[in-house]
């Protein structure tokens, strides 16, 4: 058994009473949490590895609960256009024009920002080649969910997207069946549906009643858009969380995103049904709205934190949206005491583990817990000085911080060093291969600024 010593640090264990060890130490053994804290030397072996974190923070393992991996090689492909034009003429072909070799670069490409950004699990809402993100993300050594983007119906939907209702169910069953718990048990598969737009209620319903009986969860963008509850009143009667409520498929293992547009009898619910709420702060503010995050907190909702994808957001760093989520709310409730920094670790860590169905595993630092865990190096001139370490952490630390990534109990980055993933080779195939998507899906771009080609003829 292979044990790892990390001594001197100050230890952010987001355990049941939110300690903080003073020069504490991590004894990990194998791929789980030993001793937190002050660590018996009886417990400690020869040739155990130690890791001098004097001046340094330990966190658990940060968790992602929204991030489309397939459309990392899409970023700014979105970027200042209306919502039609985002979605038909850009995200949509650009998507659809996607082979099984390019979401698996895509997903590299995710995976080197999570890693870098202190992320150790993140919940992939579907992309249409759940297999590919399964081997980078085994690859790159994290812990993913991953999900099928489901559809079966909607305007608009690219040719080879139009499928029928049993042939997406069965495509994801296909994919549970072969890699659900694979990579040591990294690797999860859950049950996706992209929107209300998009999915008929005979496709809702039997999703849940799948994911009910493989114990999963179930992963949909809610109320994401004004437009989508317009849509579900002109059809039903009632919005779409009051919809969702009506089929009965709003649940404990339901992880609800955006949920932008919600009245507040609508926010009752969820609280009632314990759905799980991801907040993705950047993705609102270009064009969708403000989510009651809040009152969402103060009624017991878990709200946790996702970045989105790169059409949405072009940044897949959680740290900056921690940072987002610390600033937006306090702005437009004109409310300086709302979110507070602690909630916010909580949403990345604790609240995290839970909307993934995986507290008793993950988002806290215990023993017996999986050794998932970020190693922080705040002396910069961005995060220091230290006063209120907490709330530096959230409102002034950056991705560059992260030091050290750790999932499973194996270190993904040391030192700013990626260990898993050739990340320069990951760069120059990933621009190749989006550049290629581009021209294949027919996308095509303005110049912002008048352009002078200097490059030698035939360069």
């Amino acid at each position: 058994m292979a044990q790892i010593l990390l001594k001197h640090a100050t230890i952010v264990s987001m355990n049941k009473e939110r300690q903080v060890f003073l020069d504490g130490d991590v004894l990990i053994e194998d791929d789980a949490i030993l001793s937190v804290g002050k660590v018996d030397p009886a417990m400690i072996e020869r040739g155990v590895q130690v890791h001098d974190c004097t001046g340094k923070l330990i966190l658990p393992g940060l968790i992602n609960t929204h991030v489309h991996t397939s459309q990392q090689l899409g970023r700014g492909l979105g970027d200042d256009v209306d919502l039609l034009t985002w979605l038909h003429q850009r995200t949509f072909p650009y998507e659809s024009s996607l082979t099984e070799e390019d979401s698996y670069v895509s997903t590299l490409l995710c995976c080197i920002e999570q890693i870098r950004a202190g992320v150790t699990s993140f919940a992939e809402p579907g992309g249409q080649f759940v297999r590919s993100m399964a081997k980078a993300v085994d690859q790159a050594g994290l812990r993913a969910k991953l999900a099928k983007s489901s559809m079966d119906c909607g305007d608009g939907l690219p040719k080879i997207w139009r499928r029928s209702t049993d042939e997406e169910l069965a495509t994801q069953l296909e994919d549970l069946k072969a890699l659900h718990k694979s990579a040591d048990g990294r690797v999860q598969v859950w049950f996706g549906l992209r929107t209300l737009f998009n999915n008929s209620d005979d496709l809702i319903l039997r999703t849940k009643d799948l994911a009910d009986t493989y114990k999963v969860g179930v992963h949909m963008h809610v109320a994401e858009v004004k437009e989508e509850v317009e849509f579900s009143k002109a059809k039903f009667g009632v919005g779409t969380v009051q919809h969702l409520e009506d089929l009965g498929v709003l649940d404990e293992n339901f992880l609800a995103v955006h949920t932008v547009w919600l009245t507040n009898d609508e926010v009752d619910i969820f609280a009632k049904r314990k759905v799980k709420v991801s907040h993705n702060p950047a993705a609102a503010m270009r064009v969708l709205g403000f989510a009651k995050i809040p009152q969402m907190l103060e009624k017991g909702i878990c709200v946790t934190i996702g970045t989105d994808g790169a059409p949405s957001n072009n940044r897949m760093d959680l740290i900056d949206e921690m940072w987002l989520t610390s600033l937006i709310h306090k702005g437009w409730r004109l409310d300086p005491t709302v979110v507070k920094a602690e909630q916010i670790l909580e949403m990345v860590t604790v609240n995290g583990a839970k909307a993934l169905m995986e507290e008793k595993n993950l988002g806290s630092l215990e023993v017996g817990k999986k050794a998932d865990l970020i190693v922080i190096n705040p002396a910069s001139a961005g995060m220091y000085p230290l006063h209120d370490s907490i709330a530096n952490l959230v409102t002034s630390m950056h991705s560059s911080n992260v030091e050290s990534t750790m999932c499973d109990g194996k270190w993904l980055m040391k030192d700013r060093i990626l260990l898993t993933l050739d990340e320069k080779s990951i760069l120059t195939e990933a621009q190749q291969r989006a550049d290629s998507i581009r021209e294949r899906a027919g996308i095509r771009l303005k110049h912002r600024f008048p352009v002078i080609d200097c490059r030698p003829e035939g360069r």
